[in-house]
């Protein structure tokens, strides 16, 4: 990155950044790690699986989101009855008051937003599960044989619920895999609890200003994909991707004793692209191997499959991503 105008856009990003959680922070308290995973994955067109209890304010976070990017919010609730045409739209048959004629008109159904809600994905059956998985891939909706372009950004958040499973069907690992990150939401510290009850309990209501257009939002997306990466960040990005797959020469032990199956090259693209956005929402023209070490986690929890040994012996994914890190730095 030697041109001007990429640096520029790089400084601009990173002020962007900060008036974007000065902004979030008069509504969202604390969550500021969750934010900025929100923000990489807008920024690489990529797509974010979001785990967390109710009543963390998911919901609300990615709505005030949109709202301070000026971008079309879309809520869509996941349920046993939904249909895929719930979510991409239906033909209707329209008559023409002048001519009597009739004809098929295609009504958009909520997935044509900009950021896409999907509020407990995995309560609703695989076919409906594909029909917004189709579009999260290919960025269109196809409907009687034509094709209706999403207009971009386009950035689908899907929310799970950890604890209650009874009449859910849980994403197969290759729609897993067309997410770019699966982020955990924890609890607020003690601190942040009673600044969330405080504001939440008062009259006042904060009002949020637009801090980016959608044409800026998409200069940056193009901006990430120029950002120069060195050759080493990018050996350790795939050394260590490699090192997740049991049964690979010189492997550890532990990999081969825990995992059964690991990451494809697909997370390797996904840690160069988070790293990259990193660095550039930091001001920093080009990443290293810290920001790859910080994208481990949310690109590869999903990506890597563990055995009945590593449940027999009480050990998550996170903690089997921990152990590779510690071995491999």
């Amino acid at each position: 990155m030697t041109e001007n105008n990429d640096i520029k856009l790089v400084e601009e990003l990173h002020q962007s950044r900060d008036n974007i959680y000065a902004e979030l922070g008069k509504i969202i308290i604390g969550q500021r790690n969750i934010l900025e995973h929100i923000l990489i994955t807008l920024i690489c067109r990529g797509h974010a699986l979001i785990i967390g209890v109710p009543g963390l304010a998911k919901t609300l976070m990615i709505k005030s989101v949109a709202n301070i990017l000026d971008l079309k919010f879309s809520r869509i609730q996941f349920t046993p009855d939904l249909m895929p045409s719930d979510i991409t739209g239906t033909e209707i048959i329209e008559e023409d008051h002048s001519t009597g004629k009739r004809a098929f008109k295609f009504v958009k159904g909520p997935i044509f937003g900009n950021i896409i809600l999907a509020d407990e994905i995995n309560r609703t059956p695989p076919k409906t599960q594909a029909a917004l998985l189709e579009a999260m891939q290919e960025y269109k909706v196809t409907a009687a044989g034509v094709s209706y372009p999403l207009e971009e950004p386009f950035l689908v958040l899907a929310t799970q619920n950890p604890i209650e499973q009874e009449g859910t069907y849980p994403l197969p690992e290759a729609q897993l895999d067309r997410f770019m990150f699966s982020i955990n939401i924890g609890y607020p510290s003690q601190e942040e609890e009673i600044e969330i009850v405080k504001s939440t309990t008062s009259a006042m209501e904060a009002s949020l200003d637009i801090v980016l257009l959608q044409k800026q939002i998409l200069s940056y997306q193009f901006l990430v994909r120029r950002v120069p990466v060195a050759d080493n960040v990018v050996g350790f990005a795939v050394n260590l991707v490699s090192k997740t797959r049991p049964g690979e020469e010189n492997n550890f032990q532990f990999i081969n004793d825990w995992v059964d199956w690991g990451a494809s090259p697909r997370a390797s693209q996904y840690l160069i692209l988070g790293a990259k956005a990193r660095s550039v929402l930091e001001g920093r023209p080009t990443p290293d191997i810290s920001d790859v070490i910080s994208m481990v986690k949310p690109v590869l929890r999903h990506r890597v499959i563990t055995n009945f040994n590593a449940e027999a012996d009480g050990v998550s994914t996170d903690e089997i991503l921990d152990k590779l890190m510690d071995v491999i730095r």
